[in-house]
């Protein structure tokens, strides 16, 4: 039976494992005063839409007058009534931004159709149309900047520690263990595991988690009194099924939020459908196909688009080849040997930004599970380097692999040869990830996951990124990579 003493040092753990999250906070507010501000949601948020519903009622474009303010109501009701439906249907545990600011700004767009086809049924007033464009314009540019500020503070909140929900993982194997990392890598979730529920637990070697085994099936009460769990996750367990559907019954009873990690959750994409057979689910899933139509058509989509981009900053590569030729010579490009989509090497295009290596220097000494990235083994960058690859201005050429179509512009990272053939034998699903087309950026250095991080996390993400493609998912991800590249830049 868990101690005091373990409930001590299981919250201790988990704060040592979650790595300076109080630095993430803003600048105007310390991490303690994050954690200590009173934060009411709701009411701010119906207080922004006021404040939007208002802007509305005194904006008008050039001669069309204004709309009575019922009208105006009217599109409140009509946007509260979508927003509440878009989060209903999503209901996930994460904040994300991106996605946050696409559905708010769907919902008041729905929300304006259907009072446009409102007043069209009740009214004769020429100037309807206008009225409604001028109300979805100005009331989106007052909600979407004040619900995303809303949710930076949430997010921020989470990471310093406050707003957080203690949460009990049944299951202490090998899934379980990753669950638990998962959430500690991510503090945005609002997930704080406090430990294990198995009554025979798996001996892990070479585990670096420390959270306790905190009891069996039928201690499940009893932990979620002493450290007030607000969230349960099953994972995989060896307590028989009839054991885990109690388990979840009594969760329900005690109001707990539940989830579950499914079985073949490697091939588990977002894009799922649910069929009953009796009582029988039956999940089919539809993951991206990465060599259907769809794939082909992005290829071609970025190879115009890459165009476009060498065209448009073409003044940027004139200057950061002039300055490259200034400070290093010749040649102004470093071409480099990778492996892309299938297996197939290809020359690589980069902007140099270090010296020539010394004859003797070969590959560094990596530790496991670690991808080579950033400087090799002696630091060559000069200090133009140093501001090209803070600023991603080195990785400009490789607009010039998507034009050949060796690459792509969202894709997984290519690899070196000598790199990719170790990895491909060493890393679980290494190989899957050239299904598709390398890519400049992509979903896993837009997590976190550049230069020498855990190899391992990164295949995951860019497994996630092939199966579950979209073009919204690409969109979503070259947002990102700009953003970083600006606050990179702001550096």
């Amino acid at each position: 039976m868990a101690t005091q003493a373990d409930d001590k040092a299981a919250f201790a753990a988990v704060e040592a494992a979650a790595p300076a999250l109080a630095a993430i906070a803003a600048d105007e507010l310390s991490a303690v005063g994050f954690r200590r501000l009173r934060w009411h949601r709701g009411p701010l948020e119906a207080a922004l839409l006021a404040a939007a519903l208002l802007a509305a009622a005194a904006a008008s474009p050039g001669d069309v007058r204004r709309p009575a303010f019922e009208w105006i109501v009217c599109y409140g009701v009509f946007a509260l009534l979508f927003d509440y439906s878009v989060r209903a249907s999503r209901q996930q545990i994460r904040l994300d931004l991106v996605d946050e600011a696409r559905d708010l700004i769907s919902a008041t767009a729905l929300a304006a159709l259907a009072m446009l086809a409102t007043r069209v049924l009740f009214t004769d007033d020429a100037t309807v149309a206008a009225q409604t464009l001028s109300i979805w314009l100005t009331t989106t540019i007052v909600l979407v900047p004040g619900r995303l500020a809303l949710s930076n503070v949430e997010l921020r909140r989470r990471r310093a520690g406050a707003a957080v929900q203690p949460t009990l993982i049944v299951g202490a194997g090998h899934i379980a263990q990753l669950t638990a990392k998962r959430l500690l890598q991510q503090p945005e979730l609002g997930l704080r595991p406090v430990g294990f529920l198995d009554k025979s637990p798996l001996e892990l070697n070479g585990s670096s988690m420390h959270l306790p085994v905190l009891g069996a099936s039928w201690d499940l009460e009893e932990v979620v009194h002493r450290y007030r769990v607000k969230q349960v996750i099953f994972t995989f367990s060896t307590a028989p099924h009839e054991v885990l559907l109690d388990m979840m019954r009594r969760c329900n009873e005690l109001g707990l939020a539940v989830s579950l990690v499914p079985r073949l959750f490697e091939k588990m994409p977002t894009k799922v459908s649910i069929d009953h057979v009796g009582g029988l689910p039956l999940i089919s899933i539809h993951p991206s196909n990465p060599s259907g139509r769809q794939f082909r058509v992005k290829y071609r989509i970025e190879r115009v688009v890459a165009a476009g981009l060498v065209v448009l900053g073409s003044p940027i590569f004139a200057a950061s080849a002039l300055a490259v030729l200034l400070s290093l010579g010749r040649p102004v490009l470093y071409r480099q040997r990778r492996v892309g989509r299938d297996g197939q090497e290809f020359e690589i295009l980069k902007f140099r930004t270090m010296s020539k290596a010394p004859p003797e220097e070969g590959f560094p000494s990596l530790p496991p599970d670690t991808a080579p990235g950033g400087v090799e083994i002696s630091e060559r960058r000069t200090r133009l380097g140093k501001l090209m690859r803070r600023t991603s201005l080195d990785e400009l050429p490789q607009l010039i692999n998507v034009i050949r179509g060796e690459m792509s512009l969202v894709g997984p990272r290519p690899e070196r040869p000598e790199f990719a053939g170790v990895f491909e034998r060493e890393i679980y699903r290494y190989g899957e990830r050239l299904r598709v087309k390398s890519g400049i950026t992509g979903w896993a250095q837009v997590n976190g996951l550049r230069g020498q991080t855990s190899l391992s996390d990164r295949v995951e993400w860019d497994n996630y990124y092939i199966e579950n493609w979209s073009f919204w998912l690409d969109v979503k991800i070259l947002l990102m990579t700009t953003r970083i590249v600006f606050r990179f830049a702001g550096e």
